[in-house]
Parts: structure tokens; sequence; C-alpha cells
């Protein structure tokens, strides 16, 4: 069975790939290809020009090439393609799904460390979507200086026009405007082709750069030198992990099919192009792939370019909400508004914190840095860190569920990861040109999302310390006679499955009442990114009236509960879902110095919890049947 026909067969309403190959392959171009595509705008530019620019010689730039090349060939062909696109965490990819398949919940608390690097690279994600959008437009417009230099000016204000339109249209949804990214992404990759084709012809002796040993030749002759350009070099691979993460809407074999047919070659064309440029004129280095392009071809050019980091940007964005998702499900962040922007496609969704966030971010990095050269600088670290972090893990899942053995797991995840810290060492270099922001961005937003765990395991202890276990305080209800016992259904909400829920505990205590029928509701997230519904729910009877349902969900799925009251319906429980009352409890949590968290983090985690979106809406419940229970509780 192929990948592609094996991966239907998933829970995911997402999982279309009833569509041809070619078709697959074609949308993914647009969703997958976009963030590495846009890369020779800049890639070997900042290599030969800039405050750091190596002199424009014909063994240099062979020896650049030829590391260009054969990091497109080791990184994205051999070690994504062939490797960790197997590591699918049933179908979907990402390194949440790799953290979840290298430390299962069972682990986490014994393998904290371990567990905390893929918090750590997820939060690197965010980074990298702040920048992406910043770099890929800006680069873009910057042809306008190439094409008329007297409008240079306007560079800074088209590129921060383009981007606020394209943030505020996220509201919209990506489900109309998505079936033209594949096409307008095949022209930009045929275009790039032609653009290399025709660079060749000025010069085919960059052809020799396949050669490997030009790579190795140039460290021999330039060694501190090269070092400090593996830091450019890198910019052609950052999409590598875009398309790891994406992959759960395509499957495997779309995904490979366009890289190998149409995206590598069309890269690899283009940067053999810029190369023969150089050789023959040195001084297009200001910007290789524009002055690669005749001049009459020059604004066409610069609009398709445009589109081209747009569709980039989008897709970024895009993943950067599916990311936030996953991490709320997975009780890595508190929960926040997410809007589904299709009836059709469960993972087009829009979040606007997260969208205005990034909005904000992008903006602030234009015009800051004010030009794709200097935003270069703080380019790639994060991607380079979040790669070596998807080695190790990806080295685990080899050894524990793919059953490699240590020589074979250690000899080929051992040598991406040293060509990996080879990267991020080079990378480590430009901190203090740019570096520091998405490694501030990832180390702030790891904080949040270890609080926000911590916070919410030490407020589980609290809460369970404070209830008594559920029979017995059953037991205890029905033995008052001094509580009131009405008709009706009562559902009461609890995160976790063994204890009394508080908001019932307070409810009989100061109403002194109790229903007829009581449903106690948990919903838990599992590490598989869906859950099929015949194993949705699980039902236990604790005593006559009283159900306990346990309903689960995967890890990109949002939880509606008054679907779920139809499906507890169809198991034969008779009730009327507009008579049930919903009790959940909401906390006003309290930092003290009782042991447990840091006092500066437990105020941390009280704000997130303060401004977390609320249980009822995210949980699609009627505001019209819902009893809000409020406590407080010392951290």
């Amino acid at each position: 069975m192929s990948d592609t026909q094996r991966e239907t067969n998933g829970n995911s309403p997402s999982h279309t790939t009833k569509q041809p190959l070619t078709m697959l392959a074609l949308t993914a171009l647009g969703i997958v290809y976009g963030d590495i595509g846009t890369s020779p705008l800049y890639a070997l530019r900042e290599c030969f020009y800039g405050p750091h620019a190596m002199e424009v010689t014909p063994d240099r730039v062979l020896g650049v090439l030829s590391l260009i090349l054969w990091a497109l060939i080791l990184t994205v062909s051999i070690k994504y393609m062939l490797f960790i696109l197997r590591a699918d965490n049933r179908g979907e990819g990402g390194i949440l799904a790799l953290t979840a398949l290298a430390c299962p919940a069972r682990l986490r608390d014994r393998k904290w460390i371990l567990f905390g690097f893929g918090v750590f690279g997820a939060a690197l994600m965010y980074g990298d979507g702040v920048i992406t959008p910043a770099i890929s437009v800006l680069s873009a417009v910057e042809g306008i200086k190439v094409a008329a230099p007297g409008l240079e000016s306007f560079i800074i204000p088209i590129t921060v026009g383009i981007l606020v339109v394209l943030f505020l249209q996220q509201r919209h949804g990506t489900g109309k405007i998505g079936a033209v990214f594949g096409p307008i992404i095949l022209l930009w990759f045929v275009t790039l082709g032609i653009l290399g084709v025709r660079g060749i012809f000025m010069n085919a002796s960059v052809l020799a750069s396949f050669n490997p040993m030009y790579a190795v030749q140039f460290f021999i002759d330039h060694g501190r030198e090269a070092f400090f350009v593996i830091g450019s070099v890198f910019l052609v691979v950052t999409g590598g992990e875009a398309l790891y993460a994406d992959m759960g809407h395509f499957g495997k074999t779309p995904i490979r099919w366009a890289w190998f047919t149409v995206v590598l070659p069309g890269l690899v064309l283009n940067y053999l192009g810029q190369g023969a440029l150089l050789l023959t004129t040195p001084a297009a280095a200001e910007n290789p792939f524009y002055l690669l392009a005749p001049t009459w071809a020059l604004y066409p050019l610069i609009a398709l370019a445009a589109a081209a980091a747009v569709i980039a940007s989008q897709a970024l964005i895009s993943g950067v909400f599916s990311l936030t998702k996953q991490a709320i499900q997975l009780g890595l962040c508190p929960r926040l508004e997410i809007i589904h922007t299709s009836s059709r496609e469960i993972g087009q969704i829009y979040m606007p914190h997260v969208n205005y966030a990034l909005l904000i971010g992008c903006v602030w990095l234009v015009l800051t840095f004010k030009s794709s050269s200097n935003l270069a600088a703080a380019y790639g670290i994060s991607v380079s860190a979040t790669m070596v972090i998807t080695t190790g893990l990806a080295f685990l899942v080899a050894r524990r569920r793919w059953g490699w053995g240590l020589p074979a797991a250690a000899a080929v995840f051992g040598f991406f990861l040293i060509v990996d810290i080879a990267f991020f060492s080079a990378n480590a270099l430009k901190i203090a040109q740019g570096g520091w922001v998405p490694i501030v961005i990832g180390l702030v937003m790891a904080l949040l999302m270890a609080t926000w765990r911590k916070g919410r395991q030490i407020l589980a202890v609290r809460m369970r310390a404070s209830t008594p276990p559920l029979r017995e305080f059953l037991n205890s209800v029905r033995e008052n006679p001094a509580i009131t016992h009405v008709k009706g259904v009562a559902v009461f909400m609890v995160g976790d499955p063994e204890m009394t829920p508080p908001a019932m505990v307070h409810n009989v205590k100061h109403n002194k009442v109790t229903h007829e029928k009581i449903l106690i509701l948990t919903v838990l997230t599992e590490e598989i990114p869906y859950v099929s519904e015949s194993k949705r729910l699980k039902i236990e009877k604790i005593c006559d009236g009283v159900l306990k349902v346990e309903a689960h969900f995967g890890f990109v799925e949002t939880p509606d509960v008054m679907a779920l009251m139809e499906r507890i319906q169809e198991t034969g429980l008779k009730f009327e879902i507009p008579e049930i009352t919903f009790f959940v409890g909401r906390e006003t949590l309290i930092a003290s110095e009782v042991p447990g968290m840091a006092i500066w983090r437990e105020h941390i985690f009280a704000f997130m919890s303060r401004n977390s979106y609320r249980a009822t809406q995210y949980f699609n419940i009627p505001a019209n049947q819902v009893i809000e229970v409020g406590m407080q509780v010392e951290l």
C-alpha cells in the first residue's frame, strides 16, 4: 500500500487524499514549499555581499555552490525526505508530533529534559514564524531597487503594507485563495529554472560544483571564512522543518514527488545560474537573483516574487496557528480563541490573538532591520536549532519505534547531527547581529509553555487536596437529608477523571442541590492527532444517576461538547439536550509562598489563566446553559 493510500485511512477529516497524486503534489507546492522556494532571493547574495562578504573568486563561488547543492541533497533530499518523513504520528508531522513519539506521556516526568527539548524546539518555530514573512516579503520588494533605483525609499512602506494586508485577510481563511497557491508556486519554480538555465549558458563551468571536492577544498583553503559562510549557506534549507510540519495535510508521497520533480531542479538550476552570473560579473553580487533576469522581465519578476513571498508567509502563519492549537491540546498553552474558516477542512483555522502578535512582530522587524540583508543575520538560528532537536528526537524514534540497532541509528543520525551542529554553530556567530531575536522569542515562548504546564500540574494537586474522593462525596450527598434532589441533567466538567469536580462540591455546599442525572465529563487529549469515533467515548457508571464520561480527542482536534452530548444520547442514555445544565469551575488563582513555582512564575501563570479563553466558548457550550462556579486557589 502506498503512503498516500495508507494515509487516507486515517481518521482525519483533513486528509483529502482521494485526489490524484499530481493534484496533491501541486497543492503541496503552494503550501509546503513557499518558504524554501523564496530562499534564492537572498541566500547566495548573503555569501558575497554585505559587511561579512567574501571576495568573488572562481574557487570561492564554486566552493559555495558545492556547499549549497550538497546541503540541499543531504539535509532535505536524504535527511527529511527519506528519514524524517517516516517519523509520522498517525500521518501528522512537526516537532510536537515527533516529541510525542519520542517521549510518551508515561515517560515525561522521568524524561522531562528530553520533553523540554521538544517543547523548546516548538517554541523556536514562533521566532521563525515572525521572521519568515518579514524577510520573504522584504527581499521580494527589494527588486524595486534594481528595476528603479529612484523608488528605493518606497521599499519599506510597500513591505509593511503587504504584511498588514496579508495578516488582516487571515480572518477570511485560505480556502478561497488556496486553490491558486499551487499554480503560482509552480510558475515560480519554473521561472527559477529558466533564469538558472539562462545563467548557466553564461558560464557552464559552474556545473563542476556538483563535485563535493570543491566544498572540501573550499574549507581547506578558507577555513575560518568558510565556517562563517555556512550560516548564509544554511538559508537554502530553512524550509525543511515546514515541509515536515505540513506532512499531515498531504501525506509523504505528494511531498516527496513535488520535491524531486519540481522544487529541487528549480532551486539547483537557479543557484547554479546565480553562481555563473557571479563568475561572469562579480559586481552582480549586490543582487544576483534579480540581475540574472533580462531588464524587460524585472517588473513581472518582482510581482511574481512578491506573490511567492506572500504564499510562503501564508504557509508559515497557518503553521503557527496549527502549532499553537497542538500546544493547547497538549497542555502547553492556555486556551485561545480558535475560529474555523472552513466547514470541510479541519486544519484551516484562524487564531486572532496569535495573528496580531505575528503582525506586530513582523512590522517591528521590518522597521528595525530595514533590509533583508540585516534580517538574514537574524534568520536561520531558530530553524538550525530546531533541526538539531529534530535529529535527536528522530534518533530516539528510530530506536524505540522503528527497531533500529544502536550502530545503525547512531551512524545515520549521528552524521546528520554533525551537519546540523555545524549549521547551528555558524548561525550562532550571528547572535549579536540580530540572531538574538528568534532566540529571545523562543526562550520566552518556552518559558510560558513550561510555566503553564507546571502551573496546571500544581493547580491539579491543590484542587485534588481540597476535594473528597468521588464515591465518598456521593455517599455523603445521598445520606444528607438537607440536600434537595431536582429533575434534570447536570454536566460537571473536570480536568482529572479521578477527581471530584470542585464545581460539584461547591454547588452542593452552597446551594444544597443535586440533580437527578449527573454526568462527570473529562475531555482528554491523546498523543495521536486524531481519535476514531469508535474510541471517542468511555462511559462508566459510578452509582444510580451518576455517570463518569471520558471524551478522547487527538492533539489536532477541537473538542465540541454539544456534539458529545448527541453522541452520548446515541448510546441509549435518555435526556433532552436543552435541559442540560453545565457546571464549569472558574478558579481565581492567588500567588503564594507555598512551595511549587517561583513567585514570579506563579504571577505569570495566574495572568495567563485570567486571560485564557473561557471553557464554555472553547468547548462550544451554549452560554444560556452554563453555570460558572468561582473559587479561589492558592498556588
